[in-house]
This record gives structure tokens, sequence and C-alpha cells, in this order.
């Protein structure tokens, strides 16, 4: 009888992605700038990657790298086990990647784009109806298909992105924020699109973000802050490792932006968020509840709440950038006055034609108030603000900014008001001193006086050190600290922020936060709009809209109770904006049908 035979072995299954010491340079002008530096790393197969971190860490570049598109200066990337730098073209044959601007057509339909895209992917003709069918079915494109993909909304263009690039299946999909500038129904709806990839086709996915709030609907993360790897690992480990350590603050009588300072400058806090009339406390390592007592703050109370994966990415940035605290920022004088509507808000309809982008609203902000403009892509919030700024007319109603008619004097009501648009929108090829010098003389600053508050700026926003650099190659927070400081140039009573935040870092954002905060209890007026839905909790009052109405009005906490139920007894902002458009989606349906 022979002897048994052993077993075979298992035939050892690549890593998906494996870094090792991977470095980037880049040559800016006179500078070298170092984008990645020493990035070592590895990802399973078949599982979601967040590759996590602000505008500026280093996500877009080592994408590009993994794909083929930029050279290595030093290290390795090996795609299940094949070496990037020496077979690239069989590495792009693994692979499928959507960059952040994917290039559909806008001049043509959403099946014409499919068509190019299956071409230029060399997919065979027979081969396509079965795949498009798949596709557009998981997308939820269908209806759409004889759409021009310029008329899509912001969500929709995503999607059919993604549906371009998976015409042909890769076994590693890279995704460079696919989510950025959409909604939050939007946002979920790609992320149950990645999830059947993974789940149902067995893909391997390594998606970029900066929504530190999605990292927690990955498999595993890599955490990158400027170019260098500061955490890897499952997300449920970075959130346990803040066990024990966050609270909600609340003390009878102080508002709750009075009570965030207070605890933001308070030895032992790490950081302080508002939440609805609350403030969100994590404390340091070791620091002891009743050690916690903010300087003038009576009667505070401290109940434990559970961590999130945006406390320990914080926790991680605070400990490599040294910054504990935040300082409380010196806002501007604003114009005093008695408690009173600075933005009235009366019937406001815009048409474009036949289409009602703003359908017959109404609304009216206090002074000294921060008031938040919510809504799904293509909900008019755009053209809203737009008519408020006086920068596109009305078709009907009436609508007033600090006392102006914007009818009749919409010009006066412009230098009255500040306005921070979305994307760096100053002069990149001025320096930072230009740009002041500029915007203080268009808000028709002149003299001692514009010398003034050119000096205040550089001062207030700690931009002395780069006032000779060139403006598109600062450091995206200090792009943002530069934006803002030119819309307070001539101290305006209201101010208009258009996803002011979008890319930026946690830190970056606790910082813009705290100056707005500063700026409305000064009594500045204050209207944003955003797709961060944590950032609603900065409102004191906010509308959420859809289709040119307004669905629900009131404070987060109000529109968190609303949303309350059996199976969501504790709902966030974005469990509220989901469920309001969920049930508009509903509603119209029914109308339809």
């Amino acid at each position: 009888m022979p002897p048994p035979t052993e077993a075979a072995p298992k035939a050892l299954v690549p890593k998906a992605l494996v870094l090792e010491g991977v470095t980037r340079r880049f040559r800016v002008a006179k500078r070298v700038v170092t984008a990645l530096e020493g990035v070592s790393a590895q990802t399973a197969p078949g599982l979601v990657t967040g590759l996590i971190g602000p505008d500026g860490a280093g996500k877009t570049t080592l994408m590009r790298l993994i794909a083929g598109l930029l050279r290595l200066d030093d290290g390795k990337i090996s795609v299940f086990g094949t070496d990037v730098r020496a077979e690239p073209l069989k590495v792009q044959g693994m692979i499928s990647y959507m960059p952040q601007r994917f290039g559909l057509y806008e001049d043509l339909t959403v099946q014409e784009n499919l068509d190019l895209y299956a071409d230029l992917q060399g997919v065979p003709v027979a081969a396509r109806p079965g795949r498009y069918a798949e596709l557009l079915h998981m997308t939820g494109m269908q209806p759409f298909t004889t759409r021009l993909a310029g008329r899509l909304s912001g969500g929709m263009k995503q999607k059919l992105g993604l549906a371009c690039t998976l015409i042909r299946p890769p076994r590693l999909l890279l995704l460079d924020e696919p989510t950025v500038g959409v909604d939050p129904v939007s946002r979920r709806e790609l992320w149950q699109i990645v999830d059947h990839l993974v789940r149902g086709a067995g893909m391997s996915v390594l998606l970029s973000t900066a929504y530190l709030d999605e990292a927690e609907r990955c498999d595993e993360v890599l955490l990158l802050h400027e170019g260098q790897l500061i955490g890897a690992g499952k997300p449920g480990d970075f959130t346990q490792a803040m066990a024990g350590r966050s609270f909600l603050a609340r003390a009878d009588g102080t508002p709750k932006r009075v009570l965030q300072t207070a605890l933001s400058s308070t030895p032992g806090v790490m950081d302080a968020l508002i939440q609805g009339e609350a403030v969100r406390l994590v404390l340091d390592t070791g620091a002891a509840t009743e050690a916690i007592k903010p300087p003038g703050i009576t009667g505070l109370t401290l109940g434990p709440i559970a961590p999130r994966f945006e406390d320990r990415f914080v926790d991680l940035l605070r400990a490599k950038t040294g910054i504990q605290a935040l300082a409380t920022p010196t806002p501007p004088a604003a114009m005093s006055a008695p408690q009173q509507a600075v933005i009235e808000v009366d019937h406001l309809t815009k048409r474009f034609g036949a289409f009602a982008a703003v359908d017959d609203i109404s609304f009216t902000v206090q002074r000294g108030e921060i008031f938040g403009l919510l809504g799904a892509n293509g909900a008019g919030k755009s053209t809203t603000f737009r008519m408020l700024c006086g920068l596109l007319p009305a078709t009907s109603g009436r609508l007033s900014v600090d006392g102006f008619d914007l009818r009749t004097a919409a010009a006066t009501a412009r230098g009255r008001l500040g306005y921070m648009a979305q994307k760096f929108s100053l002069y990149g090829d001025l320096s930072v001193i230009q740009n002041l010098r500029f915007f203080a003389s268009a808000y028709g600053l002149r003299g001692a006086r514009r010398a003034q508050r050119i000096t205040w700026a550089l001062s207030e926003f700690e931009l002395g050190d780069y006032a000779d650099a060139t403006s598109r190659d600062l450091p995206l927070g200090f792009k943002q600290r530069m934006a803002l400081a030119c819309a307070l140039m001539h101290e305006p009573g209201v101010l208009f922020l258009d996803e002011p935040t979008s890319g930026v870092d946690p830190l970056a954002r606790r910082e813009f936060w705290r100056r707005i905060n500063a700026l409305a209890d000064q009594g500045v007026t204050v209207l944003v709009t955003t797709h961060f839905m944590d950032e609603a909790e900065y409102c004191d009052h906010l509308v959420i809209m859809a289709q040119g109405r307004i669905l629900a009005a009131g404070t987060s906490e109000d529109l968190k109770n609303a949303a309350r139920t059996a199976e969501l007894p504790a709902p966030t902002m974005e469990d509220a904006f989901v469920a309001l458009i969920a049930a508009n989606g509903a509603q119209q349906s029914g109308q339809a049908a």
C-alpha cells in the first residue's frame, strides 16, 4: 500500500496592491514638492480599501502611480504580484481608473457615452448589450439612456462615469474621490454600487475620499497626510482606540457656540464640535471628566457617547502637527443693530423657460444667525444662492439683503456682503499680498483704511509668511484662509459661503468654523451651503430643498427629531436628510402614478 500523498498546498493569492517605499516629487517653479514620501502598505483582494485624507495628502498622486500614469522616483508598486514599473501594460489590463473629473462628453447621450468608452476599451460589439444592461440596472440609469450627459445631476454624472469605467470589468478598481461634491443620497447610492461590485463580483476597490465618515464603510483604510502614511488598518480598530474619551457636553443657559469656544481652550480637551444644541467633546488620553472646568461656564454636564473614526484621525493629526488647540480668532467688527431680519425671501421663483429651478420659496434669516441652505444635487440651492448674491435676477417674488431689494439695488447690496466661492476663485498667478490689495481696492478701500485691513488680514489669518507666495501654490488650508480674508476685507454684515470646507483637512475645517462662529457672535449674518451634514449642526436654522421647493425648515434638532423611528432611535443629520429626500421621492412617484 503506497504512502498517502500530501495534499497540494493552496496557491497563495497575491495581495491586490503592495506599496514599498513609494516616493514621488514634483518641481513647482523653483521648489521641489514631495507629494509622497516612503509610503509602504498592502491591501487584501476582494475588499474595499479606503485611501483617506484631505486634499493635498497625496491620494491622487498615488492613484496615478498605481495606474502607471506617473513614474515613481523611488520604491515599488505591485498589483496582484505584477510590478507596475516593469510591466505597466499588463497592470493596466487588470485595473480601471476613474479620476476625480471623469471625462464624460456632455453633448453626447448616456448611451453614446457608453458606446464611446466601449470602443476605447476594445469591448467586442457582441458583448456590449449584456454588459450595458447590467451596468444600467446597477446604476439606475436605464430610464435616462437618451438624455444628454450635460443635463444630468452631479450624482447621476458620477454614476455614468462609474458605468463607463466598468464597461471592461477590472480586477482592481481605482476610484479617486467619486463622492466629492455630491449630496448624501447620491453618496449612499454610489456606495451601494461599490458594495455590489465587491460582494457580488469579487472586485478589489481602492477608493479615495476626504469624507471621514466614509472610512467606516471600508474594510480597511490607509490614512495619508502631507504625503506620509500616518495609519493603516481596519476602521473599527481606529475607532475603538478612542473608547471612553467621547462625551456630549451641555450647560444650561449657555449658548452652544459660547460653550464650544470655552471647551476648545480648556486643558484636557482634544476636540470640541457643535452637535445640535450640545457640544461633542473628545478628551485627551488620561484626562478625567471631573477635571474639565471651562472658564466662565457653570452647570456643565458630560454624558458618554460612542467614538467616531474622525476622532482618531484628528487625534493622529494633532499628535503629528503638535497643534493641540486652536486660538480663538478676533473677528472684524460688524455693524451693531438690534435683532432683525437681514435676509428676506418671499415667494421667490426662478424659471429657465418652462423649467422652475426655484419654485415659490420663502424664508427669513436674522442678524448674527448662521443659516444653512441644504439640498440634493439639482435641488435649486445654487440658483437661490446666486440670486441672493445679486448675481442672477429672480423671475418673481421678493428678496432683500441687509435692507436692499435685490430687484432694484443689486449692485448696492453686493457691496454690503462678502462671498466665498466653492472652488478657489482668487487670482492664482498673483501673490497673496497682490490678491489682498486687489480685493481691498475692488471693495472701495483706500489709503490708510486699505493698508490697515491688509495688515489685519495678514496677521489674523497668519498669512504673513506666505505674503509673496504665488496663490495657486499655497496649501489648500491657506488658500481657504486667503479666500475668507478677501471676502471679509470690507467688513461685510452678511457673508455667503458656498461649500467652503470641501476637501480641507479636519483641523482646517475646525479652524474655519471657529472663525465663522466668532463672526456670527459679532453680528455678522452667515448663509452657507454644504454637503457635509455634520456642518449643518453649526447652523442656527436651516432649510432642505428638493426640486426647487423647501421640504423642511428648522433647527438640526428639529429635523433629526422628525426622522426618529423605532428602527432609528438616534438619527444623524445625514439620516434626516436622506429620509426627507426619500419621502419626497415616494410622494412624487405616487402622484405620477
